[in-house]
């Protein structure tokens, strides 16, 4: 059997899907795609990701000579409803560049030592364009919304690339769109109109952007009120676009088995849990899920707020009381955002109570324009 042929059986073997492999060649188009819409992607550009590097493959690793890539299948359990309007399915599913104590890191590592053990090097810590590569390799094609699609999957995969020094077998690209002639079910879905032509997303304009990467020393913490009242109740990514599209229906259609370990985080998630939490309630039910991209608590306590307040429900006004006396000034202030989209008497009174003791200028200025739109509906309805 040929070090290729090893290779692609020992990756299926491990639960990988569908795996490919082109040569290490550097990302023209890649670059060229993200400089001229640095307006929109400068977040990412500047991050210590380097994604720019990619240009200059040989600047990463002098003796990549390949690049194994993979297709991992994360939707082959149900993913509970109670779930699946708060938190996107690849953060449930736990294999979103998951550390090496969760099986689905453990796979990738698995990979790079069964790679070492066939002789090859290892390229480590190098960010390549996972969409690109999977493509050139044969392995995935593209939809309109920007997700990769697997035959036979859908958009529902995860990829994984390894750069190694070894020259072996390499795939046939297959760089075209799969969607349905015409159809642009996800463009139409998207409530913040971030895919804003076929395969082109404006990031800073997506929920999921919002629910994770608004965050101090990265695309900074404010979440405009037009983009809190579309994020609905998601508080870690967003399947919208996914969820609506053609090409996924027979697998959101289908009868999978329970994921037993999402059906009891289920049964005790809440978003009133997440706005107080408490250190159990981090540990046990948001830490196994979204480890990803947040760190600190008090950003998952904002998204819950902006939850709250948009299901505009009067029995979480008690939650965001408590809230509103937390020690991060950013917990207060979107928690009086929210109390100001609910808008009842009860709302009204708590803003009022904290609008005298409040010492965070940015806070009290989120408590005056959440009881001014209370005002303005009031008139209305008068």
């Amino acid at each position: 059997m040929s070090l290729t042929a090893q290779i692609k059986e020992y990756a299926l073997n491990i639960g990988y899907s569908k795996i490919g492999i082109i040569p290490a060649e550097d990302f023209p188009e890649y670059v060229d795609d993200l400089t001229k819409r640095n307006d929109m992607y400068g977040f990412y550009v500047n991050s210590p990701s380097r994604p720019l590097a990619v240009a200059d493959l040989k600047s990463l690793m002098p003796t990549a000579k390949s690049i194994i890539t993979t297709v991992y299948d994360y939707a082959q359990k149900n993913f509970p409803k109670e779930l699946t309007n708060k938190i996107g399915k690849v953060y449930q599913a736990r294999s979103y560049d998951p550390p090496p104590e969760y099986i689905n890191g453990a796979r990738s590592e698995l990979m790079r030592a069964f790679l070492r053990k066939v002789g090859c090097e290892v390229g480590e810590k190098i960010v390549l364009p996972e969409r690109l590569v999977a493509a050139k390799a044969g392995i995935t094609n593209y939809g309109r919304n920007g997700f990769a699609y697997a035959e036979g999957i859908g958009s529902f995969i995860y990829l994984k690339s390894f750069l190694v020094d070894r020259e072996l077998e390499y795939d046939n690209p297959t760089i075209k769109q799969v969607c349905p002639e015409g159809c642009s079910a996800c463009m139409k879905a998207c409530p913040t109109k971030a895919i804003y032509e076929p395969h082109k997303i404006n990031p800073p304009r997506c929920i999921a952007f919002h629910t994770f990467l608004t965050q101090e020393g990265m695309a900074g913490s404010y979440i405009k009120p037009e983009i809190r009242e579309k994020m609905g109740t998601k508080i870690q990514g967003c399947d919208i676009c996914q969820d609506v599209c053609p090409l996924n229906q027979e697998r959101l259609k289908s009868k999978l088995p329970d994921d037993e370990f999402l059906v009891n985080v289920a049964q005790d998630f809440s978003l009133s849990k997440m706005l107080n939490m408490t250190d159990e309630f981090y540990d046990s039910r948001v830490q196994p899920l979204l480890f990803n991209y947040i760190k600190e608590r008090k950003y998952f306590q904002r998204n819950a707020a902006i939850a709250l307040g948009n299901l505009g429900d009067p029995a979480n006004v008690f939650d965001l009381a408590i809230a509103m006396d937390d020690h991060e000034e950013l917990v207060r202030g979107y928690s009086a955002w929210a109390l100001g989209k609910i808008g009842d008497r009860s709302a009204k009174q708590v803003l009022e109570d904290n609008l005298s003791k409040e010492t965070s200028e940015s806070v009290k200025d989120e408590i005056r324009q959440a009881l001014s739109r209370i005002e303005i509906r009031g008139e209305l309805k008068g």
